[in-house]
């Protein structure tokens, strides 16, 4: 159902601190801690003992330690220690690959052996003094394919979330996806509308008028396993709208890593990266606050739809010309997964 041969957003990297984070992905319970150089780790959340969840355990002098009866796990998944025994004979948990990067630990959940830090994807945004990010996470119980159809279809906006940047030219106008290798992209081009609240926020914050006429664009584009970067902004009509001067225009990504937990949930890591005045904090934080609430009403919508799928699993549901970023990028991870598992 979902990939484990690649790398998966596991948590922001400051979720973890002097304490181990438990945490699930594609039905695999993992427990992350950090050495004493900082160095973060992940072991299977089973101890060998008595299965007690090393989540629950401490990080003692950069070991994790079994809060049951203080069994001491390696980082490479074989017992080190446990007081009063001996511990030759403990089989050793899976331990996972994990890379700390952009703001991120990313983990590969599956077979260790085919681990390949060159899969890692490069952004060019994070840590780039030019860019500036702002984001979140939310638990949503829902399949992640629910929401990489959700993203790539943003006609949605102008009911779910018509109060900030839903508006009916959206529906109006027509999009185009296509599929170049496993990449889906679609996207849509607004001409000589008026911007809808979250967007004449952004343009005060860039010095722009915000009752002018302005030219809109949304640009998705689907990447295995199961991200979905937005290219969004408005820019002042006529002035080239998507390829608009910087100070024509407020641009930005909206950055979407869509980790599985389970069949039917996911952790959904949100942001905004964005050109204009990165330097100010305090837009960050505003921008980031509205962008929370806009992806709260889909956290809503998304799991009440799973709650419906599952109830009647005999209903076939209808597939619209929306739906082509959606449907495409299944397609993309459905070969992707027959690939996986014939090998």
């Amino acid at each position: 159902m979902f990939l484990k041969n690649t790398w998966y957003v596991a948590c922001q990297a400051h979720e973890i601190s002097d304490k181990p984070l438990g945490r699930k992905i594609c039905n695999e319970a993992m427990v992350f801690y950090k050495n004493t150089e900082g160095k973060v780790s992940a072991v299977q959340d089973f101890c060998p003992h008595r299965g007690a969840p090393l989540s629950l355990g401490r990080v003692c002098n950069g070991q994790l330690v079994c809060g049951y009866h203080g069994l001491v796990m390696g980082c490479d998944g074989h017992t080190v220690n446990m007081p009063g025994h001996q511990v030759r004979n403990f089989e050793p948990v899976k331990a996972y690959a994990v890379i700390e990067r952009y703001g991120f630990v990313w983990v590969w959940p599956g077979d260790q052996t085919k681990v390949d830090p060159a899969q890692m994807p490069v952004f060019e945004w994070f840590e780039n003094p030019k860019w500036a990010y702002g984001g979140g996470l939310y638990h949503i119980a829902c399949d992640y394919r629910l929401m990489i159809d959700n993203l790539m279809d943003l006609t949605h906006e102008t009911y779910v979330h018509s109060t900030s940047i839903g508006q009916q030219e959206i529906d109006e106008t027509p999009s185009r996806t296509v599929t170049e290798g496993d990449c889906v992209t679609t996207s849509r081009f607004m001409e000589g509308i008026k911007a809808p609240p979250f967007w004449k926020m952004a343009m005060r914050a860039n010095d722009l008028d915000d009752e002018a006429t302005v030219d809109r664009w949304q640009i998705c584009k689907f990447t295995p396993p199961s991200h979905v970067l937005i290219e969004v902004g408005v820019a002042l009509a006529g002035k080239g709208g998507y390829h608009a001067d910087p100070k024509d225009k407020a641009y930005s990504v909206v950055v979407d890593f869509i980790t599985p937990e389970t069949e039917t949930s996911i952790h959904y890591f949100w942001g905004m990266v964005r050109q204009f005045k990165p330097e100010d904090a305090t837009l960050t934080a505003q921008i980031r606050e509205g962008q929370g609430k806009i992806f709260s009403e889909d956290l809503d919508m998304l799991e009440r739809q799973q709650k419906n799928l599952l109830a009647f699993p005999e209903r076939k549901l209808k597939i619209l010309s929306i739906d082509a970023g959606g449907v495409m990028s299944r397609r993309v991870i459905d070969r992707l997964l027959a690939i996986e598992k014939a090998a």
